[in-house]
């Protein structure tokens, strides 16, 4: 079998374990601040899980709401990082915009290859994908956008380049890191060889195979207070169940370590598939003394995978120093949108945002490393 055709059947074992768990549930069961739908696109080669959004739910997490993504997400990370004087005025900018982009209906939309994670991967481009992806979109939800997340010009160039021509729109979202060769970055960035080493002589670690029933809550409590409660509410709150069923079918792979008692102190999700490795769960203790370094234990264990299997890594974005010293390659991240057939309030709207994220929200990212 080819490396494409593995690809292609890695990429379709994944979706059909999405549509077990996901098909036909209260995406809030699983997920409690994420009210979408998960249904699927056939592109007469490839199926494709999709997000299907009714637009105006407030709070909605920002891997399936557009809103929440532009809006209220980036208000609340424009306010962390500007000087405090900054955050009254920043605050009431983002309530008009939130206000804006409410009006605008910009949440009534499909999300195409959304997994409801904060990086999506995509299967190698083939001439034609997003055009056969966008007439089957546009015939079952006529009144919807569409959207496709998470591409880089980095591992997406045809994705994008395709999505340009048929007349999408390109807003950027994020600045995430990539490790294109972790083995290699490891000889030569001190920091990461460092980490490797520190992780591989720590005592109780919890492999893939160790994670058992008694664990998932406490995942479930390391991801929220880290990504919930010291980051952003916005962050989707994966339950105790998304956890426990997306290891099972395995969608996500643990590592993490334990403390004397046997209890998780630190726990980092993987999600992959063709080549590329990202980790949408990362959760430790935030009690415990910043000395531990669980944070730089857990990406260990990810690069660690990588070097093993060949893998790029998309980090994602944040903690830009900590990646850049480590071999981390910024890349800007970019939602691709369609929306020629929706109202012109919608359409106004699109093309505001894609020019005040490219020449506003670009510029800042590369100045600040976010």
């Amino acid at each position: 079998m080819t490396a494409p055709a593995r690809s292609d059947d890695e990429f379709a074992r994944r979706v059909q374990a999405f549509e077990r768990i996901h098909a036909g549930v209260d995406s809030r069961e699983l997920v409690a601040n994420l009210a979408t739908r998960a249904e699927f696109l056939d592109d007469g080669a490839r199926r494709y899980p999709v997000s299907v959004d009714d637009g105006d739910i407030g709070g909605n997490a920002w891997v399936c709401s557009p809103r929440t993504t532009y809006g209220d997400y980036a208000t609340e990370e424009a306010v962390r990082y500007a000087p405090p004087a900054a955050a009254p005025l920043l605050r009431a900018g983002g309530r008009g915009l939130d206000g804006w982009l409410r009006r605008a209906g910009i949440d009534r939309a499909v999300a195409i290859n959304n997994w409801w994670l904060s990086t999506n991967l995509y299967p190698q481009w083939r001439p034609g994908s997003a055009a056969r992806l966008l007439r089957g979109a546009l015939q079952r939800w006529p009144d919807r956008a569409v959207w496709l997340r998470s591409l880089n010009r980095d591992q997406h160039a045809d994705w994008l380049a395709e999505c340009e021509a048929l007349g999408f729109a390109l807003i950027p979202s994020r600045q995430v890191y990539l490790f294109r060769d972790v083995a290699a970055s490891a000889q030569r960035r001190h920091n990461l060889r460092i980490d490797l080493k520190l992780a591989a002589r720590q005592p109780r670690r919890a492999r893939d195979q160790d994670i058992g029933e008694d664990d998932y809550a406490r995942i479930a409590w390391l991801y929220q207070s880290l990504y919930m409660d010291k980051y952003s509410g916005f962050n989707p709150r994966y339950s105790e169940r998304f956890l426990r069923e997306w290891h099972r079918a395995g969608l996500l792979r643990f590592d993490g370590f334990r403390d004397e008692a046997g209890q998780l102190i630190c726990i980092a999700g993987v999600f992959g598939f063709g080549g590329t490795l990202t980790t949408p769960i990362v959760g430790y203790d935030t009690a415990l003394p910043q000395r531990m370094g669980l944070y730089r234990l857990l990406t260990a264990t990810t690069f660690e995978r990588a070097i093993a299997e060949g893998d790029t890594v998309n980090f994602s974005a944040g903690a830009a120093g900590f990646k850049r010293l480590r071999g981390g390659e910024a890349s800007i991240e970019y939602s691709a949108v369609y929306a020629r057939h929706r109202p012109a309030r919608t359409r106004r709207a699109l093309v505001a945002l894609s020019l005040l994220t490219r020449r506003v929200g670009v510029p800042i990212m590369r100045r600040f490393g976010l």
